[in-house]
Order: C-alpha cells, then structure tokens, then sequence
C-alpha cells in the first residue's frame, strides 16, 4: 500500500509515520506540511492513499481532496482531523473522501481505516455521529457550507488571503497576475457582502478554512 502524508504538524506526521511503518505492507512514499505540494505530491506518485489533515497552507485537505480525482482517479482520500463536528464532515464526504479519523483515534483505527478504503469502503471514527451520516445520505444537508457559493479558485484565494499572504505574493504562488487577484478579491467581497481584508480573514476562520492562530 502506497501513502502520501499531509500535515502540517511536524511531529503529528512524524508520529503517523511511524505508526504506519508498523503496519504490515504500507509504504509511506512521500509526506508534506503544505496543501498545495500534497496535491502535486499525489499527482506524481499515485498513490493508494492520501492522509490528509484539514487545516494545511497553500489549500486545506477538504481542497486538496475535491481535486485528487483529477490528477489521480485512483488514490483514495483519507482525512485525519481534530474537528468531529457536522460541517467539518459533511465537507469532507461532498468532497468525496473515502474515510474521515478522528486525530485522537486508537492506532488499530487507522490500519482499519487504510484497509477499509482499500477494499472500496467508506470508513468514518465511531465517535462520529450516526446521525450526521444518515442525514447526508438522505441529502438532507446538516449544515449549509458557506463556501458553496465560491469557485475553487475564489476559495483558494480567500484561504491564501486569511493566510496573510501579499497580493503579489498571491499572484506567484498561482501563476496569475495581480490583476487577476485584484479581481478574485473584488469579486469575493461582492458575493460574499465583506468589504475589508479583516472581514474576509474573520469569514475564512468561521468557514473553517483556516484555523484561527493561521
């Protein structure tokens, strides 16, 4: 079983490397703290699996795994989180995530989560509520996302932003122009009603798109 890891805790990831090197016939092929490098980590050794915190710089793992698909169809999306609320978990399952495990799991958690996945099945901490899962599985959403309303690339750009990045440094972390930032911005506070920088980042915490000491 071939593995990416992504965290941006150093020693959380070096934790569940070790624990994963204890598990029979998986090989953590490459790790990162960085969203963005996790996704083009996943794009260039295909792996089984991808572990995925949420809160990461460059794009959050709920980000990184509504793009896996298209790089690599075949990886399978895990997310490792600290966050067991509904909104966290609905994200996470609209994004297409094969297994959501809570941070505070037992080790024989996530070997069952890693074969769960494998075998094609979906699997989700015990601690998570039932009921979230079945309300999703009605498509009776638990709790609205404030993100919908955004594209990939506005969302990518408000995180960016919450990140305290410059609009120049925006614009060479994505290959675009300042101009075209300038305009995701501007267009980012029309559909979101948020006239200032501090709104946005306030907004981007209460979202859950970056965590409140990013």
């Amino acid at each position: 079983m071939r593995v990416i890891l992504a965290d941006d805790h150093t020693l959380f990831r070096a934790g569940i490397k070790s624990i994963l090197e204890r598990v029979g016939g998986v090989n953590v092929v490459a790790e990162s703290g960085d969203g963005r490098e996790a996704l083009e980590m996943v794009e260039k050794h295909r792996p089984d699996v991808a572990l995925l915190d949420i809160t990461m710089p460059g794009l959050n793992g709920l980000e990184v795994a509504g793009r896996v698909a298209g790089v690599s169809p075949n990886t399978r999306v895990v997310i490792l989180s600290m966050h067991a609320n509904e909104g966290y978990v609905a994200q996470a399952l609209r994004a297409g995530v094969a297994g959501y495990l809570l941070k505070d799991a037992a080790s024989r958690d996530l070997e069952s989560a890693l074969k769960t996945v494998l075998r094609g099945g979906t699997y989700l901490s015990p601690s998570i509520s039932k009921q979230v899962v079945e309300m999703f599985l009605r498509s009776d959403e638990p709790s609205a996302d404030p993100l919908s309303g955004l594209t990939a690339r506005q969302r990518e750009i408000l995180q960016l932003i919450a990140e305290g990045r410059s609009t120049k440094e925006i614009a060479s972390d994505l290959g675009v122009s300042v101009k075209t930032v300038e305009t995701h911005r501007a267009q980012l506070m029309e559909r979101l009603d948020i006239h200032d920088i501090p709104g946005l980042v306030r907004f981007a915490i209460r979202a859950g798109l970056v965590s409140s000491d990013a």
